[in-house]
């Protein structure tokens, strides 16, 4: 190759380069960008403080023997789990777990050192590849083996300060990612090269779902967005109102099986929503009677969708709205902000102080109420439970000190504990029959 070649090349590739931050924004490091990395370094100590302050009054602490017999479906096994919830319904049910006695994967993956390491998202588990994020911008992708396929972080030195909490969903062959600081990207699933990015300004606020070749994700001014899955661009928003402060946890999204869009957002409106032209059907707030602050603290499970219903816990009450028209089927003052399991003809869920609630589907009255957090020795009782999922009839639960605590779907009684070590602020998740708990400390163990 002559020099004149390889100067054209030369040339080229910096061409190309300048093109890509110009289009994106990401790399500019400019004064604009600069003051917007300043107001969301504020912004994070301002949710720190905030976190500390908040606690729901309405805590839950009675006992109640179970006096009905509890029938569960068959275990359904799970060979992928693609998106945050599962599925487009973030419908759990009872899923196929062989067991817990066998630790076959335990590794060490990337950092989580920042304060603001106080949630940790899921895995993601597709053709026997793990996906998990740290609180520095890194996606790993290991196999269950725990050798490391590829890893990335598209952050530059300017971003090295800002926590950063990834959502991320795979569809068709790639991984979609959305982050607290306003990105949003895709990568190959094979590589971990980037494919496209894009630089929305606003951070983005909720767990990220993919539905007929659209992105849909709530911004931190809690508009409802439908994004080109080819690009990042906007395709529709849906304004609603913005919440003062804004909240470290993850919002909800969630579809119906026939296609209809269901969301929550940070003032507490539940939205119904056509996914083709973001043409609002119904609208509703569910904060009721709370207090007028209520919403600067607001936080909430998953949106399920189970059939024609839509259940879900903020930190006041756990719901029943009719999906078709958006009437109030029932409430229950108890909270929960893990997810809400639906399996049978009751409804499963674990406070965050500790007690296991079985309810029912129809009419949201409790039939079973069990402290699960007495097991542990007492001084190990101070903590949360900060997740749960539902295995071959036993639910399974993590605590923000450490500790797998497991109880019967079918008596509600607690049966046994192990200590995990680390702190666990995510829920766990079951694949192929195994048990996967990714810890704060960003270590992955998996059960079998």
């Amino acid at each position: 190759m002559n020099n004149k070649g390889l100067i054209f090349i030369i040339i080229s590739i910096l061409l190309v380069n300048c093109s890509f931050d110009n289009k994106t924004g990401i790399w500019g490091g400019g004064k604009e960008e600069k003051r917007r990395i300043a107001e969301l370094q504020q912004k994070q100590k301002e949710t720190i403080s905030t976190n500390k302050i908040y606690s729901s009054e309405n805590i839950y602490s009675q006992e109640k023997s179970l006096q009905v017999k509890i029938s569960l479906p068959k275990p359904k096994k799970t060979l992928s789990w693609e998106m945050a919830g599962l599925n487009y319904q973030n419908f759990l049910g009872n899923i196929y777990l062989s067991g817990i006695d066998n630790i076959f994967l335990k590794k060490k993956i990337g950092k989580n050192k920042l304060s603001m390491s106080k949630i940790t998202n899921q895995p993601l588990i597709y053709k026997n590849n793990i996906f998990i994020s740290d609180d520095k911008g890194t996606i790993f992708n290991i196999d269950m083996n725990s050798k490391m396929n590829w890893k990335k972080n598209i952050y530059k030195k300017i971003y090295k300060k800002i926590y950063k909490n990834l959502t991320f969903a795979i569809y068709e062959n790639k991984i979609y990612i959305s982050d607290n600081i306003g990105f949003i990207y895709a990568l190959s699933i094979e590589t971990g090269n980037l494919i496209w990015i894009k630089n929305h300004g606003i951070p983005l606020k909720s767990k990220i779902k993919i539905y007929e070749n659209k992105i849909f994700l709530i911004n931190q001014d809690n508009r409802l967005i439908a994004l080109n899955i080819n690009d990042g661009s906007i395709i529709w928003n849906i304004r609603s109102i913005s919440s003062f402060i804004k909240s470290q946890s993850l919002l909800s999204i969630a579809f119906s099986k026939n296609g209809i869009l269901v969301a929550i957002n940070s003032a507490g409106d539940l939205i119904k929503a056509n996914t083709v032209n973001g043409e609002v059907v119904w609208s509703l707030n569910t904060l009721g009677s709370m207090l007028a602050h209520a919403t600067d603290f607001f936080r909430s499970s998953d949106v399920v969708i189970s059939d024609e219903n839509i259940i879900f816990s903020n930190q006041e009450s756990i719901f029943s709205y009719s999906l078709s028209n958006g009437y109030t089927n029932w409430e229950n003052r108890i909270s929960s902000i893990a997810t809400p399991i639906v399996s049978g003809e009751n409804i499963f869920f674990i406070t965050e102080n500790g007690y296991f609630i079985i309810m029912s589907l129809n009419n949201g009255k409790i039939i079973s109420s069990t402290n699960i957090l007495k097991i542990l020795k007492e001084r190990k009782q101070n903590t949360k439970v900060t997740g749960f999922v539902m295995g071959s009839g036993k639910i399974f639960a993590v605590t923000l000190n450490g500790y797998l605590i497991t109880c019967s779907a079918l008596t509600g009684q607690t049966e046994s504990f192990k200590k995990i070590g680390s702190p666990i602020t995510s829920s766990p998740i079951i694949y192929d029959g195994k048990l996967f708990i990714y810890t704060e400390d960003s270590r992955i163990l998996g059960f079998q």
